[in-house]
């Protein structure tokens, strides 16, 4: 018996590599796909005009002023990009012990959200109601005799919420994780006639080692007293994670996020399954410069390794990503089509 004949017979004439023989047969059966559709560009602003500000941490990525950001966008548009988010880095001395402005209606955020809108009608707006940026001690809430109190923060991120989405942001993304906010937004906002604007809970934000680097680009790395493990989830929890979906799922959330994303792609997976509802996960910045930092010392294709996670995400059951690779991604996308 000739070695075919005995791989036939073992194989039971199953070979898996028909498939993959060629271009067009391995692109007949590809089961996942990425599209520039499923992208989403998070943005951090500045205060003042002409700024574009390189981020250390974040190679490639810039703090930009409002009018930058809006050229950036309108950029990001043509390229076919669906939805940004934005993220405020304000001044030190507007921070203070309850973020008290984030309740100013004409911030830093809700500015740039304007501009965009008035610039760039036709591109989402996911906007974040948590209070790290604006708190003296980096916290996403309100500190009272070192705990972060709960209810006294919903009641003031339910009020952001709602200016946010009077200022024109089409999605509210609350991500500081505290209990009750999805419905407590969701009554605001239908109250306030804003029941076309959505809401992506960061349903599953594990406190997570990810995040040092989005911390430098929002100046609140120096600030951080203690830690977030009273309010984000155990990265050892995925039981837990999907309990914290259930109630945001109950309480009217129209979409749901995991974050960070490739370490925790079996959640990504399990929400889909649980849930059904429209699943994103967020690329972080530490996952972001693990990749820009390899690929600048020359160990990994950098490329390749983006649209490789990107596409993942995709696997993992993600309707889309929050990625700082977005406009990096769109562009190769455009190339390739």
């Amino acid at each position: 018996m000739d070695k075919t004949h005995l791989v036939d017979e073992i194989t039971g004439h199953r070979r898996m590599r028909r498939n993959r023989k060629a271009d067009w047969t391995r692109r007949l059966v590809q089961e996942s796909r990425l599209t520039v559709d499923d992208l989403i560009w998070p943005i951090f602003i500045v205060p003042g005009t002409g700024i574009v500000d390189p981020i250390a941490a974040m190679p490639g990525v810039s703090r930009m002023s409002v009018d930058k950001v809006v050229e950036a966008v309108k950029e990001a548009a043509d390229l076919g990009i669906p939805a940004i988010a934005t993220f405020p880095d304000i001044e030190m001395e507007l921070r203070d012990e309850t973020g008290s402005n984030s309740l100013v209606p004409d911030n830093l955020i809700n500015q740039a959200t304007a501009a965009i809108k008035k610039a760039v009608p036709n591109i989402g707006i996911i906007t974040d109601v948590a209070l790290d940026p604006f708190t003296s001690h980096g916290h996403d809430g309100i500190l009272r005799d070192g705990v972060i109190v709960n209810d006294e923060t919903v009641d003031q991120i339910v009020r952001a919420a709602v200016m946010q989405a009077d200022a024109g942001a089409d999605i509210i993304a609350p991500s500081e994780m505290m209990d009750g906010r999805i419905g407590a937004i969701r009554h605001a906002l239908d109250a306030a006639g804003h029941q076309d604007v959505g809401i992506m809970s960061y349903a599953t934000k594990f406190s997570s080692g990810f995040y040092g680097p989005y911390r430098e680009a929002i100046n609140t790395s120096g600030l951080l007293k203690g830690d977030k493990n009273s309010y984000y989830i155990s990265p050892a929890n995925g039981t837990e994670a999907l309990r914290d979906a259930a109630l945001d799922v109950e309480e009217g959330a129209d979409m749901l996020m995991v974050k960070p994303g490739l370490a925790y792609l079996d959640i990504c997976w399990r929400i889909k399954e649980a849930f059904g509802l429209p699943t994103f996960a967020y690329q972080v910045s530490g996952e972001y410069t693990q990749i820009k930092a390899a690929a600048m010392n020359g160990w990994i294709d950098g490329e390749r390794i983006m649209m490789e996670t990107l596409l993942c995400f995709k696997r993992a059951g993600c309707d889309g990503i929050l990625t700082y690779f977005a406009v990096d991604a769109a562009k190769k996308l455009a190339k390739s089509r």
